[in-house]
């Protein structure tokens, strides 16, 4: 009796990732996201990034808190947005056409953009850095990379006009449009989120969201907490290996996960020796800083 509760007690954390629903969350957090972010750009000047950011803490009403709320509710749907795709390849229930399995992983870049644009946006050293970091890596694209980068970024020429037109229509117009037929078959009630709302909400209040002026003299500066494993990475490869091939990977194995074993196992390997790797990659870069 003793030995089958000890079994159930370390059960219990699986059980709570299989039943809890994630993406409920997810989709929930993107709305307080949405919801501040409407505050946030009603204040927001493209032509002055880090002086607008900082002003609408110190002009708008609670400018501190809707920033904040912005910050940490946009941190918090990509966080669950990955848990619940975890959770969804782990218990491999789902019966989708590969076409329907792709566009909804495509969610997953769609989130990430939207959460490394909202750093660039910012104007501080770190959203300079993660933006230069991506030009370089936008440059490095044999044949087509001045065209990527004048189509995403051209910070030298557009400022962060053109980051900010992805930030608010481009990326969340691509997101939608592959999430919707998901979107469609479920429905989310913000009452059975309520302690999620509540602590994002807490969260917001009591820590104000980062903001990192320039610092003269420093020599190293990190970007966003995602990035850095590819920045650790940028040191030792060139910008199209480290920037474009090495996040690919997981992704391409994501894209075409294979629906049965031992195919799927040894796809799922994979991604999970790539996270590790990056996880290493990303401690060697936290030292730096």
């Amino acid at each position: 009796m003793a030995a089958s509760a000890g079994k159930n007690n370390w059960l219990a954390p699986l059980r709570f990732l299989s039943v809890y629903p994630w993406g409920g969350g997810a989709l929930i957090s993107l709305y307080l996201s949405i919801l501040s972010g409407i505050v946030v750009a009603l204040q927001f000047n493209a032509f002055e990034p880090f002086y607008s950011t900082t002003a609408i803490e110190l002009v708008v009403p609670y400018g501190s808190f809707w920033r904040a709320l912005h910050y940490y509710s946009s941190q918090a749907f990509f966080l669950l947005l990955v848990v619940h795709l975890g959770v969804v390849v782990w218990k491999n229930e789902a019966e989708y056409t590969r076409s329907a399995w792709i566009r909804l992983c495509a969610t997953l870049p769609c989130g990430l953009l939207l959460l490394f644009t909202g750093y660039v946006l910012r104007g501080d050293a770190t959203g300079e850095a993660a933006g230069t970091i991506a030009e370089h890596i936008c440059l490095a694209v044999p044949l087509i990379g001045t065209q990527v980068n004048d189509l995403f970024f051209d910070l030298a020429d557009s400022g962060v006009n053109k980051v900010y037109a992805h930030h608010v229509i481009g990326l969340v117009v691509l997101g939608g449009m592959a999430a919707w037929p998901h979107l469609r078959r479920y429905t989310v009630r913000w009452r059975d989120h309520l302690v999620l709302i509540l602590l994002t909400i807490l969260l917001s209040i009591v820590l104000a969201a980062p903001m990192e002026p320039n610092r003269f003299g420093l020599l190293f500066i990190a970007g966003p907490w995602f990035f850095l494993g590819l920045q650790e990475l940028l040191r030792s490869l060139s910008p199209f290996i480290a920037g474009v091939v090495t996040p690919l990977l997981p992704l391409g194995l994501l894209f075409w996960l294979p629906k049965t074993a031992p195919a799927r196992t040894y796809a799922l390997l994979a991604i999970i020796l790539w996270l590790l790797a990056y996880g290493v990659l990303t401690f060697f870069c936290v030292q730096r800083i």
